[in-house]
């Protein structure tokens, strides 16, 4: 029986893991200007994304806070943005709003979004790059829905936690958010030379000021890890607060100058601040 083209597409992922991810879109930017004009809205340099070169980027408010996070692929004749699914109408009504006479247009396809580790995929008829974050991240691969995977997101996020990655909005608070204080710059997710963009000023301010008060820090317990929000506190003072985590392994939101403390908690939970290798030089103990 001849396999259809999904099918076919499925059969040629050799790795160890893959896994759908529901909670992401796609959308597509097209037209002549189209790196041009997302060049001058978002964090990183667009002009990098390449075939089998994905770029990760934010776009910002004009106060140099987070909005939205995604990965930037360059398709012949097009820009592929992988984002949170929550957020495309947003991003879709953001990104218009500042089209004015630019020759690009913005449409939301249907296609899915899949992540693969511990592997290097054969992603015959799927969009593939490695995440540009680290290496040990994996790939991020763009194709159609009902490929055939062998983990689930559950798996992914466990993967990503491990290595201290942050996850768009379950992790930075909108509007709030200063880049630096995820280590987007530690994660390639700003350019320092390529010219304007929404919100630079701010992001140069703390980088060259060192205006940096709070970090997204990993952590972990003994025991599962409460809900995101809850207050985290050392000795009787509040800290931060928990953001995504899976099972006994999250991240969380902490003052700086309370990093090195010894008796932190979230709730009834003790907690210890862990570093990964991409964060040595943040101001972990």
């Amino acid at each position: 029986m001849a396999l259809s083209g999904m099918q076919r597409a499925a059969n040629c992922l050799g790795m160890t893991h893959l896994a759908f991810l529901s909670g992401r879109s796609v959308i597509a930017l097209s037209g002549a200007d189209r790196v041009g004009f997302l060049n001058g809205l978002v964090s990183n340099d667009v002009a990098e994304a390449a075939p089998g070169r994905v770029v990760w980027s934010a776009l910002l408010t004009a106060q140099g806070k987070w909005v939205a996070d995604f990965f930037i692929f360059a398709e012949d004749g097009r820009l592929l943005l992988d984002c949170e699914a929550a957020q495309t109408t947003m991003l879709l009504q953001r990104l218009q709003r500042y089209k004015l006479r630019a020759d690009i247009a913005l449409t939301s396809t249907g296609l899915g979004v899949y992540v693969a580790w511990d592997g290097e995929p054969e992603a015959q008829g799927m969009t593939a790059a490695p995440d540009p974050r680290l290496e040990a991240a994996g790939w991020r691969l763009i194709g159609p829905p009902g490929l055939a995977a062998n983990a689930d997101a559950g798996a992914y996020d466990l993967h990503r936690l491990s290595l201290g990655l942050p996850d768009g909005s379950r992790d930075l608070e909108s509007e709030k958010t200063v880049l630096l204080e995820a280590g987007f710059e530690r994660l390639n997710g700003v350019s320092w030379t390529k010219g304007c963009y929404m919100g630079q000023e701010l992001t140069a301010r703390t980088r060259y000021r060192g205006l940096i008060k709070r970090r997204l820090v990993p952590v972990r317990a003994q025991r599962d890890l409460p809900p995101p929000g809850t207050p985290v506190t050392s000795e009787g003072r509040d800290i931060g607060h928990m953001r995504s985590s899976s099972g006994t392994i999250g991240l969380a939101t902490l003052r700086i100058d309370a990093l090195g403390a010894k008796d932190i908690s979230c709730g009834a939970i003790n907690l210890e601040v862990v570093g990964p290798a991409w964060a040595q030089e943040q101001e972990i103990a």
